[in-house]
């Protein structure tokens, strides 16, 4: 074993800690645990009460070599924790378990191999190294699991000791930024449940598809322009957590306006666009990037491409007597308010409202694309598209 190879592991574990959305962790996690042994594919599991809910799959075979884009991640699959599933066995024993050859267990193990997804994908899974995710205080939080180690020529082979042991040591310190992230999401949740009290639109399950598409859309337009991957990392990160806030300011409307059941007035109407500034400013006196895209998302997502959107260019919005201006135009909206503007839309359409019923998919898509270029940037309405089964598989596991 070489020393260096535990150096580089404490380097990825210091950069982990700082990512603060733990859906971006898991996808880090997963992917650098990979690394360490060169492994084609992957799983990360999170433990709920007694079930393991499927959070994350990475496969290079199948989806390619960059962090997943596919509708598969998004997945609701759920393993029940017993000693019958290898992941239930790792998760009730707490140790590590590797296996040379899945489809060659010895019949004694209590635990089995499903082969569901390799019918399904064409996929042969070999070999296997599943850790355990344990918190300092010896609670097990979910469970990494990866396939297929591979040597130099790329060949298939076994996990060694080795592979074992720096696994095992990377998933201890990282089960330490899961945890946090875990607190970080939860803290955002709450926040989200204090606004539901005033707004009973403003649900969990709609913020969390407001946040999961925003990312994806961000992702595909990223690298169609070639944004270096770091960089789409750091903001996919922060991305998420900002739009998921992105009605917060909806606190500061009255519960006349947020819980009539009908269209709103002239009159309340102007009063309801002011939730913007009321947003941005809870996040306005910062220096992180995750408050700067806060106050950018809050205060600009209901901008519209040509022009017609509000707030409009407001230059202090802490001003006691502010007024709604003229809207800003094109990329004078920031691209993560424009991007949040496309997903918030989308889906509240497709969501029962006091006031409507949810549209026919067809519906909203036919709007949407007549709106391309008028309330929205149009190309992200044509990566909107492209995305079409990855938001289908967002709506169905948040809904």
């Amino acid at each position: 074993m070489k020393k260096k190879t535990i150096i580089d592991i404490l380097k990825v574990i210091e950069d982990l800690s700082h990512i603060k959305d733990i859906d971006s962790l898991l996808e880090s996690v997963l992917y650098e645990a990979r690394k360490i042994t060169n492994a084609d594919a992957g799983s990360i599991f999170l433990k709920s009460e007694n079930h393991l809910t499927f959070e994350y799959v990475q496969n290079d075979t199948l989806y390619g070599t960059e962090e997943n884009s596919n509708d598969y991640l998004y997945s609701k699959r759920k393993i029940f924790i017993d000693n019958k599933s290898i992941a239930g066995y790792v998760t009730q024993t707490k140790k590590p378990l590797v296996i040379n050859n899945v489809y060659k267990i010895d019949k004694k193990s209590p635990y089995s191999f499903n082969k569901s997804f390799d019918a399904k994908s064409s996929y042969h899974t070999g070999s296997m190294l599943t850790v355990p995710l344990i918190t300092s205080r010896e609670k097990v939080i979910g469970v990494i699991q990866i396939i297929n180690a591979k040597n130099y020529r790329g060949k298939i082979i076994s996990f060694t000791k080795d592979d074992e042991f720096l696994v095992s040591l990377f998933a201890a310190q990282a089960a330490v930024a899961v945890e946090k992230a875990l607190m970080t999401r939860e803290i955002i949740l709450r926040m989200i449940k204090i606004a539901e009290l005033r707004d009973p639109l403003e649900t969990g399950v709609h913020v969390n598809r407001v946040g999961a598409i925003s990312v994806e859309i961000y992702k595909k337009w990223a690298v169609k322009e070639g944004i270096p991957k770091k960089e789409i990392t750091r903001n996919k990160d922060i991305l998420r957590i900002a739009a998921m806030l992105h009605d917060v300011g909806k606190v500061a409307i009255s519960d006349v306006i947020l819980k009539k059941k009908g269209k709103l007035n002239e009159m309340e109407f102007e009063m309801m666009k002011f939730h913007t500034v009321h947003g941005a400013r809870l996040f306005k006196d910062s220096n992180s990037e995750w408050d700067d895209m806060a106050v950018d998302i809050t205060l600009n997502h209901h901008e519209k491409w040509d022009g017609t959107g509000y707030p409009g260019n407001i230059k202090n919005i802490y001003n006691d007597n502010l007024k709604i201006m003229p809207g800003k135009k094109g990329t004078e909206i920031p691209l993560f308010a424009r991007i949040v503007a496309l997903a918030d839309v989308y889906d509240a359409l497709m969501s029962s409202r006091l006031y409507k019923r949810s549209w026919p998919e067809d519906r909203v898509l036919k709007l949407i694309e007549k709106e391309s270029g008028k309330h929205f940037d149009p190309n992200l309405v044509e990566v909107f598209f492209d995305i079409q089964k990855i938001i289908t598989s967002i709506r169905e596991k948040y809904n």
